[in-house]
């Protein structure tokens, strides 16, 4: 079983530890529409999820983020510290399952409905206003 959409391109930055770098280049190199590039830095992958149709990932920081760029998020995990958005129904977790992987993958490649379900554009861990309020709370303390 595979992803049949040889029309949409995979971008893949891979990390440079070599337990994963030759896993990788051994599994996809080949493939046409699989790109795989060297780490990115912060400003550019948080471009490349702004242009991405939907994420990938096992990352922590990615499961925060994606969802508020209305991103659809497959987890390659099987439990997550970050269940807000799964509960939001914007983040799927999918395990290292190849087959649940490639299934809902094609599912939000294919099933308009079902793909816009998971993008509601929002961050389910808050309003972004954490920082205004701490600092709130130090300078009533400090001028006590």
């Amino acid at each position: 079983m595979a992803i049949q959409h040889p029309e949409v391109a995979f971008v893949y930055p891979v990390h440079l530890d070599p337990n994963v770098q030759q896993p990788v280049q051994a599994l996809l190199s080949d493939l046409a529409n699989v790109f795989l590039l060297p780490p990115l830095s912060y400003p550019c992958f948080c471009r490349l999820m702004q242009q991405s149709y939907f994420i990938i990932t096992d990352s922590g920081g990615v499961q925060e983020e994606a969802p508020a760029l209305g991103k659809p998020v497959l987890v390659t995990r099987q439990v997550t510290e970050r269940p807000e958005a799964v509960k939001e129904g914007m983040v799927k977790l999918v395990g290292d399952d190849t087959e649940k992987i490639i299934r809902y993958s094609n599912r939000l490649i294919t099933d308009n409905k079902y793909y816009q379900s998971m993008t509601k554009g929002f961050s389910p861990y808050g309003d972004g206003k954490a920082s205004g309020r701490i600092l709130t709370v130090l300078k009533e303390q400090l001028l006590k």
